[in-house]
């Protein structure tokens, strides 16, 4: 998405008057004396087959897992939270608001071509229009890029966002405000640039193996849709040397079961995420293929909060009450997730943030309360609940939602009717608004609380519960403004505090990323983040 409670992105940021350094990349890290595999081939199952490889149409790691492999942006953070340079050599800032980067020289595309600070010009410029209805459009304005968050709503030109190329290999980027976390957000996959004579020439069909051309470790060689993706190193990617795997197959496989199925049967190198009712004799079989890594992540239940009963908060926060999410953490899951009261992370971002009072309270107080709230709203008895719960399919999502569904039942006597989707329907579904409530999860994009509480924001672009409240955009704003973290991190409780409230999302869990990893794959390392690069990997001698 390794867990480190101080906050080493914050600490790397602290010297941002420094030029950034021109070091090696993090990339394949083979010890001395290893002996590797004559074929360096990696599959992976990728755990859905992706919406789209376009990285302004997508907002996931089903997607982002494969373009984080096939494009550079200018950083990358590495796994102890420090900056990397990547398509950007080196930068330097003034004030913290101005930036400039300049670009290695002879970065190319996989064809060949010159990748120049124009290019990264344009594809912001896409990227935040509303033309492209990216579901990351918000997402500059967060960084706090001059005119991003207008030009997303439609009230400015594309042509003045606040980013320009001084030349081919310069580029200049303008804040509104310093904000500590700029390096660690331009880190985010939505951020790099695509080609524009591509997009121009063919429009969404730009993304086919025909015509695809990458700015990273590998290309696209192969897409068949629902069965696999194939990508092949890319000889002309600037750090390609320290690249040892030649060929990487990510597989569409949303089944968990059958995911298990053929890492057994050694047709998958990694395992996407493990079936909860097998996690235990996983452990016991396999030891150390089963790997377990904490994750900045929360898996949660958004509302419609336009639609009847759900644009009455009392009805959603007794939801949120009547739920015994230890169960749900240690009993149904049990590898080693913690129940969630809130929607970002209880420590994150150098600070530490708790639940409503509720969230300390006996389940049986919980219960009466949450009875309580229903009865003002309305609902009881001889007029129960009854909702649609939405969710993509997956064993794990099912066996979560019969648990839920079972808790308030039993607790309420609300019947919320199980539906599963498709990922991409589902995703679609959302964003047109045509549910009760949906299951969903945020992996953080950064290591600071903003990226889970920003979604919730009064027309952020990923806000799909369509929640808004004019304190908590306060609190948000005054957040990003804070001048250090302690102050941040107050604005940020206040903003967690509103939400305990007003429950636009029900926070059910924290994550932690499991998978199975063949004993031969060396150099599988996921970030906070949850990502995990074939570039860093190695196939050992077997």
């Amino acid at each position: 998405m390794k867990p480190q409670k101080c906050n080493h992105i914050t600490r790397a940021l602290l010297a941002v008057g420094l030029i950034g350094s021109a070091s090696m990349a993090w990339a394949a890290q083979v010890p001395e004396g290893t002996p590797l595999a004559d074929k360096q081939e990696l599959v992976r199952n990728n755990g859905n087959e992706p919406a789209s490889l376009d990285p302004h149409k997508v907002e996931s790691d089903v997607e982002f897992n494969i373009i984080s492999d096939l494009f550079d942006g200018l950083v990358a953070v590495k796994p102890d939270g420090s900056i990397e340079p990547r398509l950007a050599e080196k930068w330097e800032n003034k004030d913290n608001t101005v930036w400039t980067f300049h670009l290695r020289p002879d970065v190319t595309w996989s064809d060949g071509t010159a990748i120049t600070a124009q290019d990264i010009v344009w594809s912001w410029q896409r990227l935040v229009s509303p033309k492209t209805a990216s579901p990351y459009a918000s997402y500059p304005g967060n960084m706090h890029i001059v005119n991003a968050a207008d030009i997303a709503l439609g009230k400015k030109t594309p042509e003045t966002l606040g980013v320009k190329a001084l030349d081919d290999n310069t580029l200049q980027v303008t804040l509104t405000q310093p904000n500590a976390a700029f390096l660690a957000m331009l880190a985010h996959p939505s951020l790099v640039p695509v080609d524009q004579v591509l997009v121009n020439r063919f429009g969404d069909k730009w993304t086919l193996p025909e015509h695809f051309v990458s700015s990273g470790a590998y290309k696209l060689s192969q897409w068949v849709v629902n069965e696999r993706i194939i990508a092949v190193r890319n000889p002309k990617y600037w750090d390609d040397a320290h690249t040892v795997i030649n060929k990487v197959t990510y597989l569409p496989i949303h089944s968990e079961a059958a995911d298990v199925n053929r890492y057994k049967a050694g047709e998958i190198d990694i395992v996407y995420t493990l079936p909860i009712n097998q996690f235990a004799m996983l452990k016991k079989t396999l030891g150390d293929q089963v790997d377990v890594s904490p994750q900045l992540a929360t898996y949660y239940y958004q509302f419609n909060t336009t639609k009847a009963p759900f644009n009455d908060a009392r009805v959603r926060r007794a939801l949120n009450m009547a739920l015994d999410k230890d169960i749900i953490a240690n009993k149904v899951l049990g590898q080693g997730q913690r129940p969630a009261w809130l929607i970002s992370q209880p420590e994150i971002g150098g600070v530490t943030l708790h639940g409503p009072d509720y969230a300390s309270w006996p389940q049986e107080k919980r219960i009466a309360e949450a009875k309580k709230l229903l009865a003002e709203a309305g609902f009881g008895e001889n007029h129960p609940l009854s909702f649609n719960l939405l969710y993509n399919t997956s064993e794990s999502h099912q066996r979560i939602a019969i648990a839920v569904s079972s808790m308030w039942k039993k607790n309420l006597g609300v019947e919320a009717k199980l539906q599963n989707q498709e990922w991409k329907t589902m995703l679609d579904t959302m964003h047109t608004g045509n549910f009760d409530a949906v299951r969903y999860a945020w992996i953080a994009d950064y290591d600071d609380a903003a990226t889970f509480l920003n979604n919730f924001r009064t027309g952020d672009s990923e806000n799909t519960s369509k929640y808004s409240n004019p304190a908590y955009d306060d609190a948000l704003h005054n957040a990003a403004k804070a001048k250090d973290t302690a102050e941040r991190g107050r604005f940020y409780q206040q903003a967690e505090d509103l939400l305990g409230q007003d429950v636009p999302a029900i926070p059910v869990y924290h994550y932690v990323r499991t998978h199975l990893v063949k004993p031969w794959v060396g150099g599988f390392t996921p970030d906070k983040l949850g990502y995990y690069y074939t570039k860093d990997m190695y196939i050992k001698k077997h």
